[in-house]
């Protein structure tokens, strides 16, 4: 049996196996990635893939239904939230087509010794492999995909397992775009092929969005190889409600930043309610009175909030974390119930720091709520995470905001705002949540070569 096959998480039917590249297979895609960099990586200019990249837009948002559908199908995301994701990866293309020229120009550095001139110059690097994951399968690899196109990198494509035919998609619609072959290879390749494609010489890095056993595994690899890593892996992320004069957007916005979109297997999903204590006592009730209505449904529905989550496995996994909180002290305040792949709404209370939930992540509709006396004790349960991707801080009071995003300890702070995500704001974390950027001028910047060009009076 193949690795790569669809599995409707709603019905646990194997939809479609898809046959695992053969060495030979992955060598031959390695070729043309590399043929393609020597000819349209460096010979295209910024003006000439961005009209590529623009093309790539185009055709998402013309495709934006049937692939919806095919994200449904392999890991459970209702169909109204895959169409929003597939708009999102249009943007991403639009965004780097846009900015493609202005990206890489030549930059004049001024001199302070001597005459003549210096610029630092911005050129692809080679082949670039991607490790992606299945909870946005298109969104993903957008972020990685698009700027380093625009940069001349060519890209070989690993996707995640259960998501075969969005990774056959992708391929296919850059194709139709007119990326040239090469530029772009999707493989279905397995962990032990990918630790001989980040050696290849003619590989020039490797960028990898998952959990952090994964990403600690490839970077490894990349580093015995002296080759680039950037990570972007799991999130704890808080979020921080000190005071509001609306208490009911203020929790429309908890809950939109955890359990409105995908279920909530989002790795900067706000997993953990910091209630300054005044307020919690209405916050946890207005949040479950709230998530009390939500109901899980099918993904295809046009109504669906709340779909599966991506397969009975993984909710099994939810199962043995909610027990294990349990066991350690924590209290069910509601839900905790699953039907195979669909999980409750599952709020999480009375979790103590030595409690193992308190330093995991739960990847699924759940939420933790944790009561605090003060701005410095919110700041301390915040951080005492080993992730530090995202976080949300809510507060009527502007310097207080300053002040506590300040000292949060994690790659993006959102204030008084959630879904607010766009193409040119960076996006990455620090701790056990990697490294590296993506999204804005600083996703285009990680893979170039910025080379210094100095000529002489």
């Amino acid at each position: 049996m193949s690795t790569y096959a669809v599995v409707d998480p709603t019905t646990g039917e194997t939809v479609k196996e898809y046959a695992a590249l053969s060495d030979d297979e992955l060598a031959a895609k390695l070729d043309r990635a590399g043929a393609a960099y020597r000819t349209w990586g460096r010979t295209s200019s910024a003006a000439e893939r961005a009209t590529l990249l623009r093309n790539a837009a185009a055709l998402f948002v013309e495709r934006r239904a049937v692939l919806a559908t095919i994200i449904s199908r392999e890991m459970g995301k209702p169909t109204n939230q895959g169409v929003l994701e597939v708009d999102f990866a249009a943007a991403i293309f639009e965004y780097y087509a846009d900015h493609a020229e202005e990206f890489l120009a030549d930059e004049p550095v001024p001199l302070a010794w001597g005459e003549g001139t210096a610029v630092i110059r911005r050129q692809p690097l080679g082949i670039l492999l991607g490790v992606m994951p299945w909870n946005y399968p298109y969104y993903q690899v957008a972020r990685f995909a698009a700027p380093n196109l625009m940069a001349g990198n060519t890209i070989l494509l690993k996707h995640a397992s259960q998501c075969p035919e969005s990774a056959a998609a992708i391929e296919q619609l850059l194709l139709d775009a007119d990326f040239p072959t090469g530029a772009y290879e999707n493989v279905y390749a397995t962990y032990a092929q990918i630790d001989a494609v980040i050696a290849d010489p003619r590989v020039a890095g490797v960028s990898v969005t998952g959990s952090e056993k994964a990403g600690a595994m490839v970077a490894a690899t990349a580093g015995r190889h002296l080759k680039k890593a950037v990570l972007e892996l799991g999130g704890s992320d808080p979020f921080i409600l000190l005071s509001t004069d609306d208490l009911d957007a203020a929790v429309e916005a908890a809950l939109g930043a955890r359990f409105y979109d995908n279920a909530g297997q989002a790795c900067n999903g706000a997993k953990r309610y910091i209630v300054i204590e005044e307020l919690y006592d209405a916050f946890l009730e207005k949040v479950v009175s709230t998530l009390a209505e939500l109901k899980p449904g099918a993904p295809a529905a046009e109504n669906t909030v709340l779909g599966p989550v991506s397969s009975v496995g993984a909710a099994e996994g939810l199962e043995k974390l909610l027990n294990r909180a349990i066991e350690g002290g924590a209290r069910v305040a509601l839900g905790g119930t699953r039907d195979g792949s669909f999980f409750d709404p599952t709020v999480l209370v009375d979790i103590d720091p030595g409690n193992q939930a308190a330093k995991e992540e739960f990847f699924g509709p759940f939420a933790h709520v944790y009561r605090v006396s003060s701005e410095e004790e919110a700041i301390a349960v915040a951080n005492d995470t080993p992730f530090g991707l995202g976080s949300y801080v809510f507060t009527t009071d502007p310097e207080q905001a300053q002040r506590v995003a300040d000292r949060i300890e994690a790659g993006m702070v959102y204030v008084n705002v959630v879904g607010a995500e766009e193409p040119g704001l960076p996006f990455g974390g620090v701790k056990l949540s990697g490294f590296g950027r993506e999204l804005g001028r600083f996703g285009a910047e990680e893979f170039v070569n910025r080379k210094l060009i100095r000529v002489g009076a």
